[in-house]
C-alpha cells in the first residue's frame, strides 16, 4: 500500500512539471490539407501562417512554437490531426483549416477539449454553429452567397442565372444554396440546378442543359481545378453566359489551367489581391515581404488567411495577457476592429468574421481586383 502511494505521488509530481516545461513556450497546432484534393489551398494558407510565424516568434516574452500537421483532405484525418495537436503536441491553440468539411470534422474534436481553433477559408455556417471554442477570420457562405447575388444583379444587370453544384461537397451545396436564394430574393430567375460530383472531368452534358435554358450568368460554387474545367468546356460548346464563382476559385493556378477559358470569369473573395489599390498597412508590408520571400509568385488570399488566423491568435494571447487556452477563446470572442492583410475584422456572436466581400474579374489573363460589396441578405 506504501508503494502504491509512492508511486502515485511521483507520477503526480513527474504530471505537474509537464506544464512547467512548457511554460515559457506558447504552442500553437496548424492542421491543414497539404495532400490530397484540396492540398493547393492548404500549401497556400501554410506558407502565410508560416511567415506570420516568422515575423513574430514570440509573445508574452515566450517563444512561440508551430507544429504542423496534414489532414490529407480527409474529414477522419483531419480529427485525427487535431486529436495529435492537442494529445501529442499539447497546443494551446490551432489553425485550421482550408475545407469547410474538414473544419467541421476536426473542430468537433478541439471544442470537446476546449482548446481554440480559428478557421482560415472554411466558409460553412456550420463551422461555427453552436461552438463555444471555435473562429474563423473568413466571413461565412450566406454572406458571400448574398454578395455575389448582389454583384450579379445590381453592378452586372443579370436576371437569369443557373448554377452547377457538386453535390459531394459541403462548401459547393452551401454556397449554391445561399446565391439561389438572394438571387430569387432580389428578382432574379434561376432556370436551371444541375449536378456533378467531386472528381468529375466531363461537364458536357450538364452544360448543354444549362445552354439550353439561355441563362445570363452561370455560378460555379467549385473548386479552382474543376471550375477551370468547366469553363474550357463551356466555351467549348459555344456557351455566351457570364460564369461566377466563389472563394475557391481564387488560385493563381486557374489561368494556366483554363488558358483563355477564364477571361471575364468573376468570383467572389476575401478583401486581399495584390492588384488592389487601396490596401491598409498591414496588407502593404504583407505584400512587400512575400515578393521578397516568394519573388517568383505573386501572393494570394489564401496565403493571406493563413497569416491573418495566426496574428489574430498572437493578438488574442496578448489581449489575454495569458496563453490558456480558455483566456485565448475569451479572447477571441472579444475580437473587434482587428487589422489584418484581408481588411478589417470583427468576430460576431456567432464566432463568424464580419468583413466586406471582394469582386475580382479575370481580365488579360491577370486577376483583378474590381473592389468590394455590400451584400443584400
Amino acid at each position: 500500500m506504501k508503494r502504491c502511494f509512492l508511486l502515485a505521488v511521483v507520477l503526480a509530481v513527474f504530471g505537474m512539471a509537464a506544464p512547467s516545461f512548457a511554460a515559457d513556450t506558447v504552442r500553437i497546432g496548424v492542421y491543414l490539407p497539404l495532400t490530397g484534393q484540396n492540398a493547393f489551398g492548404g500549401q497556400l494558407e501554410l506558407e502565410g501562417v508560416q511567415m506570420a510565424h516568422e515575423e513574430v516568434g514570440e509573445v508574452l516574452g515566450k517563444k512561440v512554437e508551430l507544429f504542423v500537421v496534414d489532414n490529407k483532405s480527409d474529414k477522419v484525418e483531419a480529427a485525427n490531426a487535431v486529436k495529435r495537436l492537442i494529445d501529442k503536441e499539447n497546443v494551446q491553440a490551432i489553425i485550421g483549416t482550408y475545407g469547410s468539411s474538414l473544419a467541421m470534422a476536426g473542430g468537433e474534436v478541439a471544442e470537446k477539449a476546449g482548446v481554440p481553433q480559428v478557421g482560415t477559408s472554411c466558409t460553412n455556417p456550420l463551422v461555427t454553429q453552436g461552438k463555444k471554442h471555435i473562429f474563423r477570420v473568413c466571413f461565412i457562405d450566406p454572406f458571400q452567397g448574398a454578395g455575389a447575388a448582389t454583384y450579379a444583379i445590381k453592378d452586372l444587370g443579370f436576371k437569369k442565372a443557373a448554377l452547377l453544384v457538386d453535390v459531394a461537397n459541403d462548401y459547393s451545396v452551401g454556397l449554391a444554396s445561399f446565391f439561389k436564394r438572394s438571387f430569387v430574393k432580389q428578382g432574379g430567375e434561376v432556370v436551371a440546378v444541375l449536378n456533378y460530383q467531386s472528381g468529375d472531368q466531363d461537364f458536357t452534358a450538364q452544360l448543354q442543359q444549362i445552354i439550353s435554358k439561355k441563362p445570363d450568368v452561370l455560378f460555379i460554387p467549385s473548386y479552382f481545378a474543376e471550375g477551370a474545367i468547366i469553363m474550357k468546356q463551356a466555351k467549348e460548346l459555344g456557351a455566351t453566359f457570364k460564369i461566377m464563382g466563389g472563394d475557391a476559385m481564387d488560385n493563381p493556378e486557374i489561368v494556366s489551367i483554363g488558358g483563355s477559358a477564364v477571361e471575364g470569369f468573376m468570383h467572389t473573395t476575401f478583401p486581399y489581391d495584390p492588384s488592389m489599390p487601396d490596401m491598409n498597412p498591414v496588407a502593404q508590408k504583407f505584400t512587400e515581404n512575400w515578393k521578397k520571400k516568394h519573388p517568383d509568385k505573386d501572393p494570394n488570399v489564401n496565403a493571406a488567411l493563413g497569416y491573418d488566423a495566426y496574428m489574430i491568435i498572437i493578438d488574442a494571447i496578448k489581449r489575454a495577457g495569458s496563453a490558456e487556452p480558455a483566456k485565448i477563446s475569451a479572447a477571441l470572442a472579444d475580437t473587434k476592429g482587428f487589422v489584418g492583410v484581408t481588411g478589417v475584422t470583427t468576430i460576431n456572436e456567432t464566432h463568424d468574421a464580419e468583413k466586406p466581400v471582394g469582386i475580382v474579374v479575370i481580365k488579360d489573363g491577370k486577376k483583378t481586383y474590381v473592389g468590394s460589396i455590400q451584400p443584400e441578405l
